[in-house]
């Protein structure tokens, strides 16, 4: 959410919402109940503030990465992810980003895992052309 305080008080949110519900959340469904949650809360929180926020950390592979190049990528990488729908978007979020399974992610966004492959490729697809179309401005 690029903001630590935004992101606690989501994540207090969620825990408190647990606590209201805890008497109709399944234990064993809990982990999925919770991601959904947080998944719902960012995105009201998000198109309650106007804006899409994106969490993009990348690592540095190679220690001679020059970090005003990192924060050029970033925000080459935060526009190609803007255009998408919000499920594409949350969708590649969860798995290139989160490292999340498809299966997890059917769950945490109420899908079928047919679905997230087609999201999932989807929305590379059109970050994909996105980036092409922006490397070829430059």
């Amino acid at each position: 959410m690029r903001n630590r305080e935004d992101a606690k008080d989501v994540v207090q949110d969620v825990f408190e919402k647990l606590w209201i519900n805890r008497r109709s959340v399944e234990p064993t469904k809990a982990k999925s109940w919770m991601f959904t949650t947080a998944h719902n809360a960012m995105i009201n929180f998000s198109n309650r503030r106007g804006r899409v926020q994106l969490t993009n950390e990348i690592q540095n592979y190679d220690q001679g990465i020059n970090p005003c190049c990192i924060a050029e990528s970033n925000e080459v990488v935060e526009r190609a992810v803007s255009i998408l729908p919000p499920v594409q978007k949350s969708v590649i979020l969860l798995r290139d980003l989160e490292g999340y399974s498809y299966k997890e992610i059917g769950d945490i966004l109420q899908l079928s895992d047919s679905q997230v492959k087609v999201y999932l490729f989807r929305g590379r697809k059109k970050i994909k052309k996105q980036l092409k179309g922006m490397i070829e401005l430059v």
